[in-house]
Parts: C-alpha cells; sequence; structure tokens
C-alpha cells in the first residue's frame, strides 16, 4: 500500500513537470521495465500454478459428484454475481443518467473497430481444446482447466498407481507456492513503478470532460465491491466481511496495479487459502475459473458505459435494449480473457448488438485504464467471495484460520538453511540417500 500511495504521489508529480528527459528514461524507461518485469513475473506463475494446483484440488477431493458439485455452484454464483452487477449497474447509471447534453465536438472517433460476438455454443465448444499443449502456452484458462481436470479425473480412476504422480505434483504445486512468495517480496517496487507510470502517463485532466462517467462508474463499483458482494457474503456462508476485506486486501491491491484478473490469480490463490483458510481443493478450481468467466467489474463498465453513450447520443434503448445489454454482458464474460483493456473489446459487442455507435468508445478510452484497474479489483474480490462461500457449504473453510488476524500473512520466510542446503547438495551428488 505504501508503494502504490507513492506511485500515484509521484506519478502526479510527474505528469505536472511534463519533462521529455523524466518521460523517457524514468517513466517510459526504469518504471516500464520493472513494472512489466514484475507483471511478467506473475503471469510466469499462472499456468504451472493453476496446472498443479487444480490437479492436487481434483486428488484431493477424491469424489468426482463432489467436484461437480463444486462446478455447479461456482457457476452458478459467478453467473448470479454478474447478472446483479450489470443490472444495479444500469439501474444507477439511468437515474444519474451521465453524458446527458454531452458535447461530441472534437472528440476523434477513429480507429476504433468492433469485435464480433461469438455464439453461445462457440463459448461452450472453445472449452474444450483442440491442442492442451497449445491451450498451456497460449494460457487459455477455461480450456486449461478443462484439460487439467480431464487428468485429475484419469488418475483417480487409476487409483493406487496414481500415487507417486500425486505425489509430485503436491511438491510441485507446493514449489509453485515457494516462486510466489519470492515474486511478492519485489511486489512493493513493481507496484510503485505501475501506479506511477499510468498516473505520470494519464494526468488528471483526461477525468474532467467524462466525470460524470467516471463518477457513476467509480460509485457503483463499490456499491457492488463493499454493499452486494458483502451482503452474499454473509447471507450465503455467514462469514465476517469485515474480516474478508481485511485479507483480500493484497490480492485486491495487486489486481489494482496489474489490472488483470489472471495475473493476480497467484496472489489470490494464496490470499483465499492461507489467509482465509479455504481448502485448497476448492480454491484451487473456483480462483482460476472465476478470473476467467466471472466479469463483475467489467460487466458493471458495460452497463454504465451503454447508459452513458445512449445518453450522448440521444437514444433511448428501452428495456428490451436494455436486457439485451445484461444478456451480452454475462455471455461475452464467460468466454473473455482475464487481461488488461479486455473489457473495451467486450463492449463493442454489447454497443454493436444494441445498435449505438461503436465509435463512441473514443469518448472514455483516456480514462479507461484507470477504470480497468479499480474493475479488476472488483472481479478478483468477486472471485474469492463465492470461493470462500462454496467452500464453506462444503465444509471446507478452517474457521480458525479464518478468524485469525496473523493467519497467512507474509514473513520473511525466503532465507536457506546452510544444512538443509548442504544436505540436497549431497543428494543431488549421489553422496547420501534422500531422507
Amino acid at each position: 500500500m505504501i508503494g502504490m500511495g507513492a506511485g500515484l504521489a509521484v506519478g502526479i508529480v510527474l505528469n505536472l513537470i511534463q519533462s521529455s528527459f523524466l518521460e523517457t528514461y524514468l517513466v517510459d524507461g526504469l518504471f516500464t521495465m520493472i513494472g512489466t518485469a514484475f507483471v511478467n513475473a506473475l503471469k510466469m506463475l499462472v499456468v504451472p500454478l493453476v496446472v498443479f494446483s487444480l490437479i492436487c484440488g481434483v486428488l484431493g477431493i477424491g469424489d468426482i459428484r463432489i467436484l461437480g458439485r463444486v462446478g455447479g455452484k461456482s457457476f452458478g454464483l459467478y453467473m448470479l454475481t454478474t447478472t446483479v452487477a450489470i443490472a444495479v449497474a444500469i439501474a444507477v447509471a439511468t437515474i444519474i443518467a451521465p453524458g446527458a447534453g454531452f458535447n461530441m465536438e472534437g472528440v476523434d472517433t477513429s480507429g476504433v473497430t468492433a469485435a464480433e460476438a461469438p455464439s453461445v455454443w462457440e463459448v461452450f465448444a472453445n472449452i474444450v481444446p483442440t491442442n492442451p499443449v497449445a491451450a498451456l502456452a497460449n494460457g487459455e484458462m477455461l480450456q486449461i482447466i478443462f484439460y487439467v481436470i480431464i487428468v485429475g479425473v484419469a488418475a483417480l480412476m487409476l487409483g493406487e498407481a496414481s500415487a507417486p504422480f500425486a505425489r509430485a505434483c503436491e511438491y510441485m504445486n507446493d514449489l509453485m507456492m515457494k516462486i510466489v512468495g519470492i515474486v511478492m517480496a519485489a511486489a512493493p517496487y513493481g507496484v510503485f513503478c505501475l501506479i506511477a507510470k499510468v498516473f505520470a502517463q494519464q494526468g488528471v485532466e483526461l477525468f474532467v470532460p467524462v466525470l460524470a462517467y467516471v463518477g457513476t462508474l467509480t460509485g457503483v463499483l463499490f456499491l457492488h465491491l463493499f454493499v452486494t458482494l458483502m451482503l452474499m457474503l454473509k447471507l450465503f456462508s455467514g462469514l465476517d466481511p469485515f474480516t474478508f476485506m481485511a485479507k483480500i486486501r493484497p490480492a485486491q491491491i495487486f489486481a489494482f496495479s496489474t489490472a488483470s484478473s489472471n495475473a493476480t490469480i497467484p496472489v489470490t490463490l494464496r490470499s483465499v487459502t492461507e489467509r482465509m483458510g479455504v481448502d485448497n481443493s476448492v480454491a484451487s478450481f473456483t480462483v482460476p475459473f472465476g478470473a476467467t468467466i466471472n466479469m463483475d467489474g467489467t460487466a458493471i463498465m458495460q452497463g454504465v458505459a451503454t447508459v452513458f453513450l445512449a445518453n450522448v447520443y440521444g437514444i433511448d434503448l428501452g428495456i428490451s435494449g436494455y436486457l439485451t445489454v445484461i444478456a451480452m454482458a454475462v455471455l461475452a464474460s464467460i468466454g473473455t480473457a482475464g487481461v488488461p483493456g479486455v473489457g473495451l473489446v467486450m463492449l463493442t459487442m454489447v454497443l454493436t448488438q444494441v445498435g449505438l455507435p461503436i465509435e463512441g468508445i473514443a469518448l472514455i478510452l483516456g480514462v479507461d485504464r484507470l477504470m480497468d484497474m479499480i474493475r479488476t479489483a472488483v472481479n478478483i474480490t468477486g472471485d474469492a467471495v463465492v470461493t470462500t462461500i462454496v467452500a464453506r457449504s462444503e465444509g471446507k473453510v478452517d474457521l480458525a484460520v479464518y478468524g485469525d488476524p496473523n493467519a497467512g500473512v507474509v514473513g520473511d520466510d525466503l532465507s536457506i538453511d546452510p544444512e538443509d542446503e548442504d544436505r540436497l547438495a549431497g543428494v543431488t551428488r549421489g553422496a547420501q540417500p534422500a531422507e
């Protein structure tokens, strides 16, 4: 949080100074290098962590019916939160009416192209990978989840013969979590550089022309984060929302800094398992699944942006138009990757479907990066809420860990024991057997 606050202050100052030297060598140079390397390090962890964690989760459940029940519950809750999010967004935006009387003069609407909306059949058919290696290489999360679950189920069917495989996956999962700890040691510096770069480049003057849009969108995002999701958590799990918010904060900061649900998966997994006591057998499935299909913040943006642009162009969409927006947002969220800027791609689909000019996206392009950061934090909070609810319903939450404010707090655990190092070196040289 200190890194984020310092990055915000430094970024605004650099934007006010407007020095070409500082912009070239500091903002576009050092900050970009460190920030990009940090995000790349997080992304480096995602696929192997999801693979080994999910295999361990499937083997840990040990019952295919339970796995199906967990999947059904999480899918239903993710669709529910997304539907509620966009419905509330449209309702609030309709009342506030951002964009009414907006002057389009001087707005460059060139270079905005529409994305083609996939059919529901294509979305579900594409979950099955034609080449699992390509899916792993490209980070296609739904395809990876599908393939890894099949591998885990097959390992269960082989029974005792899979024991060495299970132990190897457990070791690899522990190894990946240790690498997460190593990467998180650099987090304050990575977060500082990411935030400083954004505000140095964006500044605050971009927000003035679309202040009503920014204010409405931010208000609805916070309403969903602090009211809707916390009410769901309390209603469906009975757990304390204040404890939850305190423990999910590190993941929210990472999501805000990176604007990527997928890049935040390692931190979200660590928060819900080590800080909240959710069993890995549930979290290993629901967290990466949610990072792919749960787009609460993005759905809210689409709802507010649609109302904003309809007011700008003086077009009355009516009830049927807004129902179409809700349906399109929910469908698009299933097959859309959790990467920065994907919300605008989804928005072009929605605008095309309801007959609004996609050129209007040019109005909100300038502020979308910051809005993307906020809505990503909302997205991963929804992932953690659903994960906790599903785990609680399955009796897979350690309440002692959840209630312990110090549980899972990241400490200085990156030191190497010289004796362990010597023993391991001896094993690798063949000098002594492994214990």
